[in-house]
């Protein structure tokens, strides 16, 4: 074999590897560039999307009629406290520029045997969120059919016994009136 042939042979491979490498490099190189900068635009927080029952706008048996405008994304908890189990939805809206979430509104219900009647759900909260019964102002409320006290912020109202309802909002964002039409559209399922 002459030494041209063996040339002719060599560059042609010589060239397909380098022309082949060359390649290679600029596909990772639009790999890694698509990659950071992809990875410099993605959200701050990542959200889940709405369950089932969100987007049916019922919790633990309750329905969601009406919400007010403005509010953020919901996330669902379950919790019990002294013989009484919590569910609840929660409407948050952020971050703010410090990176902090807000609470918009809440609605829970509270299930348990010491739930008798109005005055037993009181007592109740009275322990649970540590308030003075001497200086905590409620008024009384109809919210639906059922008996009610309404603290600007919250309301909250027997169902039946061992059943009740809870609704709070941010009252710098929103109105008296958006929390009693809030909690008065939320109610057992029927």
């Amino acid at each position: 074999m002459s030494r041209s042939s063996l040339r002719s042979r060599v560059v042609p491979s010589t060239r397909r590897i380098v022309i082949g490498s060359a390649v290679v490099l600029a596909t990772l190189g639009a790999w890694t560039t698509t990659a950071t900068a992809a990875s410099a635009i993605e959200p701050a927080y990542s959200v889940a999307p709405p369950s089932t029952e969100q987007r049916a706008c019922t919790l633990d048996g309750f329905v969601i009629e009406h919400l007010p405008d403005g509010i953020g994304t919901p996330s669902d908890f379950e919790y019990e406290w002294e013989d009484v189990s919590f569910h609840s939805r929660v409407w948050e809206t952020g971050p703010d520029p410090e990176g902090a979430f807000k609470v918009d509104l809440t609605v829970k219900t509270l299930r348990g045997e010491k739930l008798t009647d109005l005055e037993a759900l009181k007592t109740f909260l009275i322990e649970y969120e540590e308030k003075d019964p001497d200086s905590w102002e409620l008024t009384p409320v109809k919210v639906g059919g059922y008996d009610g006290l309404f603290t600007g912020d919250e309301v909250f109202y027997f169902v039946a016994p061992g059943v009740a309802a809870e609704v709070t909002i941010d009252h710098d964002r929103f109105t008296d009136e958006d929390v009693l039409d809030t909690a008065a559209g939320f109610h057992p399922e029927t």
